[in-house]
């Protein structure tokens, strides 16, 4: 199964220059004309941003929560209505396959991925139901849009609604679709009708949100350390990697106390006995070369592989910045190379690594330790 990404009609914008071919955002804006100030909108005022070309599925049935809880890692059985989540799907050995957002409202539940993961993903779910009552289907119907800013409660009027909501608590939007707001700084997904979405991203860039594209979205994203599916994610990636362990309340996508599900052991044991082989970081790179290093390619230290590549951007404060898997025994202060640039590692970005699982402290009780 595969889906067909056809560009964004607000690729007829003025100025909108498209995402690079063959890259997951080559169907909407890139940027605008001016990057750098895109940025500063979505960080100083407010921007919206393109983000149509996700894969959109909705599930309906009386049992969509309670059957879906029982086969990805989120804590999702109680979901209140107009409430979201981000989960996953992982394979046996507890690897990641699929990360997704789901907000369940009046009876639906909304699911929105990466477009090239969507279709695989959707066919997941519709080979699990058996007996229960859920019903998985695609939504090309609808489409994303993302609001970024402090000032994005200037749009109440456009959105038609009276307040915005809280951290992944959704509110209906008149007409059709919805406004969630996502973990981060004044984050905000609109899931909209796809045939309204002209209509509304003149509507909001009428009331004073500016046009961001992609890059701004990216660049944000990597500085606040929040990965992306099969970007910053490789084929062997385990949750504790990529930090998408915690419930919903701690803004993860694991749940460490719910019941059994595809992937659970080894996430419990790496949880309770043993420490992530890699850590997501953030990379400061030389900005000194025209030339950036590509997602995948290795991380090097002395010469020797001890990580991989993922997004790279530039941004508006920090400059050349990337996220990497790196092995979790390479020091921040250690001298890397990204491709073929000098890179070091943020080392506010390191995780804290000094905290025995009570798993690990049990076994060394018993062993008199």
């Amino acid at each position: 199964m595969s889906q067909v990404v056809v560009p964004s009609p607000v690729l007829h914008t003025p100025g909108a220059v498209a995402g690079a071919p063959d890259t997951p955002d080559a169907a909407v804006a890139w940027h605008y004309g001016d990057p750098f100030g895109e940025q500063k909108a979505a960080t100083q005022r407010v921007a919206v941003v393109d983000r149509s070309h996700r894969s959109v599925a909705k599930i309906t049935g009386a049992e969509r929560l309670s059957w879906l809880h029982t086969i990805t890692s989120q804590h999702i059985a109680a979901l209140p209505d107009a409430h979201s989540a981000e989960t996953l799907d992982l394979d046996l050995n507890g690897r990641v396959l699929n990360h997704f957002v789901l907000t369940d409202l009046d009876g639906t539940l909304w699911l929105d991925t990466e477009a090239d993961r969507g279709p695989e993903l959707l066919s997941f779910l519709q080979k699990m139901v058996f007996w229960a009552d859920a019903k998985p289907v695609a939504a090309p119907d609808h489409a994303v849009l993302s609001l970024l800013g402090p000032k994005t409660v200037t749009l109440l009027d456009a959105l038609g609604i009276a307040q915005l909501p809280e951290t992944y608590a959704a509110v209906a939007l008149p007409g059709g679709g919805f406004l969630r707001r996502m973990p981060g700084a004044d984050s905000f997904d609109l899931i909209v009708p796809r045939d309204e979405l002209s209509t509304w991203w003149s509507k909001l860039t009428q009331a004073g949100a500016e046009p961001a594209g992609m890059w701004a979205y990216e660049a944000l994203r990597v500085a606040a350390l929040r990965p992306r599916i099969g970007i910053d994610t490789d084929e062997r990636t385990i949750p504790h990697e990529a930090r998408w362990i915690g419930g919903i309340d701690e803004l993860g996508a694991v749940h460490l106390n719910k019941g059994c599900y595809r992937g659970q052991e080894t996430v419990a044991r790496v949880h309770n006995l043993g420490k992530p082989p890699r850590n997501l970081v953030l990379l400061h790179l030389d900005g000194s070369a025209d030339e950036r290093p590509s997602t995948g390619d290795d991380v090097t230290a002395g010469g020797r592989t001890i990580g991989r590549l993922g997004t790279v951007v530039d941004h508006f404060e920090l400059g050349p910045i990337a996220l990497a898997l790196v092995k979790r025994s390479v020091p921040a202060g250690t001298e890397l190379v990204a491709g073929s640039m000098a890179a070091a590692i943020d080392p506010d970005s390191v995780p804290a690594d000094d905290t025995e699982q009570a798993g690990r402290a049990a076994v060394n009780r018993l062993r008199g330790r």
